[in-house]
């Protein structure tokens, strides 16, 4: 008997799929657990094995085509079935959508139609007189020595006023230019003129992926529903380089400044359990576990793999996790498992030389911490000015979870923690 395979939800915010390969034909055999196809999600390409054995007999979604969840991928069973009859009743078991009755046309006496209104004749312009156009000038009258027959005052006016005398008609004496003539001179409409460059418009409309589709629906949510407000804080972060390069220095170690980031905001979510919280409508959720999601930027937009319980891991191995989520995530090898379940989200650009910044809040979480790069500046310290290292952080909070004081007190402790940063080695 044949088995209808539908469109998988392979995701928990994946509403369509596209078909990024088939990996079997029309006709072929297939194998419980035999690789059916690879199916492209909002947020990563996955493998997708078949349920059954038997023939394939139809393909519903070509390759590089997308269908909704639970529309008809393909069909498997035994080779001569009518796939027709199959798909026919399929559709007859979907359920019909309700068709709503226009009460307006059962009514039994119809109402009346409204008197047309009468169209008013239409108004014609007085036509406007165009100029005649503007003769080119005579050629000017020249003295023997070749120069051009003017007044003293005109050559002056006429240089100051960038004309060219030899377009110019006198109309004084024999033709001479007098002042006159410069007063109301007017360039001849025919003249050369140098023209500037002259570019081609040109466009390339691009299909919207499924990712950049996730993207744009999840983020206007949380902005436009989510009422954001921001904090921002100026760290001293002269301890934390000092910390890192002797760190660094030990054979096998390597941390960055954002594994040292995740750790101190790891610490700080156990000090103010309210941050690490979210938003259901009737309820809130207080989590008491810490899954800090790391944004990491993709050729088609941006995913969000999670570091779990970030607070209990030492920074290197932070690090070596965020490495290996970041390369799963550009190659689009990322499973559910691994960017689902953030209690907290962190964005990182001060690689890309950015001091500071606003970011969206990215739900289910309350808060996203908006990182920039660390910039040498001068600080007051003791009373006196100095060369220092300022990294600019800001907080985008969910008021409708955390307050603005709520909010401060978290940034301040993430700001001890950086700026004393043995409390992220010893916590």
């Amino acid at each position: 008997m044949a088995e209808i395979v539908l469109m998988p939800k392979l995701s928990d915010t994946m509403t369509d799929g596209v078909v990024a390969e088939w990996h079997k034909k029309v006709g072929d055999e297939v194998s419980s657990g035999e690789l059916l196809a690879e199916i492209e999600t909002d947020k990563a390409t996955m493998e997708f094995e078949s349920f059954y054995d038997g023939v394939l007999l139809h393909i519903g979604v070509d390759k590089g085509g997308t269908a909704p969840v639970n529309a008809v991928l393909a069909i498997i069973g035994e080779k001569g079935e009518d796939v027709e009859a199959i798909l026919k009743d399929a559709e007859k078991a979907a359920p019909a959508e309700e068709v709503k009755e226009d009460t307006s046309a059962s009514s039994a006496t119809a109402a009346p139609a409204p008197a047309p209104v009468p169209t008013p004749a239409p108004v014609t312009a007085a036509p406007v007189p165009t100029p005649a156009p503007v003769p080119a000038p005579a050629a000017a009258v020249a003295e023997s020595n070749g120069r051009v027959f003017a007044s003293p005052l005109a050559k002056k006016m006429a240089n100051v006023k960038g004309i060219d005398l030899g377009s110019v008609q006198g109309t004084g004496e024999n033709g001479r230019i007098v002042k006159r003539d410069i007063d109301h001179y007017v360039p001849y409409v025919g003249a050369t003129k140098k023209r500037g460059f002259v570019g081609t418009e040109s466009f390339t409309d691009e299909t919207v992926s499924q990712m950049r589709k996730t993207i744009a629906r999840r983020l206007s949510e949380s902005k436009f529903t989510a009422p954001h407000f921001y904090l921002t804080l100026d760290i001293d972060m002269d301890a934390a380089m000092a910390l890192r390069k002797q760190l660094n220095a030990l054979e096998g170690v390597k941390v960055s400044f954002n594994d040292m980031v995740i750790k101190a905001v790891g610490l700080a979510l156990r000090e103010h359990p309210n941050v690490n919280s979210s938003w259901y409508g009737d309820f809130i959720r207080r989590n008491e576990h810490i899954h800090i999601g790391v944004a990491v930027a993709v050729d088609e937009g941006l995913l969000v793999p999670v570091v779990r319980f970030a607070d209990g891991k030492e920074m290197q191995e932070i690090g070596a996790e965020v490495r290996e989520l970041a390369k799963k995530a550009k190659s689009k090898k990322l499973q559910p498992q691994e960017w689902e379940g953030n209690t907290f989200t962190i964005s990182n650009l001060g690689m890309f030389g950015i001091e500071e910044f606003t970011a969206i809040v990215n739900p289910p979480d309350s808060c996203i911490l908006a990182v920039g790069g660390i910039k040498n500046v001068p600080v007051v310290k003791d009373g006196a000015v100095v060369p220092g290292n300022v990294m600019k952080v800001t907080l985008s909070c969910d008021h409708r979870v955390v307050d603005g004081a709520t909010g401060a007190a978290f940034l301040q402790t993430f700001k001890e923690m950086m700026e004393n940063p043995i409390a992220l080695v010893v916590k």
